[in-house]
């Protein structure tokens, strides 16, 4: 029998942790091309990097959430997972954001290997709950 609440919530974690290093990472670039590249003149030459990685952290975090969750054979149920992972992506990333004032880049780095680290955590969860578990055996 499969566990549809580790699925679950093993998917969301791993979309969260994944997605939200994904904005974090696009919070490191940004840091990194502000100290070397002329304030006036930053806007033009590369664009706004944050909303690259803002995109990226939904595409991320969804896309991990949903298909982290396809054990689950209720559509709505998996899409609601793919939301969730979503929007706790974007505030792990903006979580960051204090990180890279009191700590710096190292601080960020941390962050950053924080959340994959509790990315890959929650999909091994997952994929624990998504198999089957024998009969009588307490899972």
């Amino acid at each position: 029998m499969k566990d549809p609440l580790a699925v679950g919530l093993g998917s969301v974690a791993a979309g969260v942790g994944l997605g939200g290093g994904a904005l974090t990472l696009a919070q490191i670039v940004v840091s990194i091309l502000q100290g070397r590249l002329d304030p006036t003149t930053y806007q033009d030459r590369v664009g706004d990097p944050l909303v690259v990685g803002l995109a990226a952290a939904v595409l991320v975090g969804a896309g991990v959430g949903w298909y982290g969750s396809r054990a689950i054979d209720n559509l709505w149920q998996r899409g609601v997972i793919g939301v969730l992972s979503a929007v706790g992506a974007i505030l792990v990333g903006f979580v960051a954001a204090p990180v890279d004032r009191f700590f710096g880049p190292i601080g960020m780095l941390v962050w950053l290997a924080t959340s994959v680290a509790f990315g890959i955590a929650g999909s091994r969860w997952a994929r624990k709950g998504s198999q089957e578990q024998p009969a009588g055996s307490g899972l």
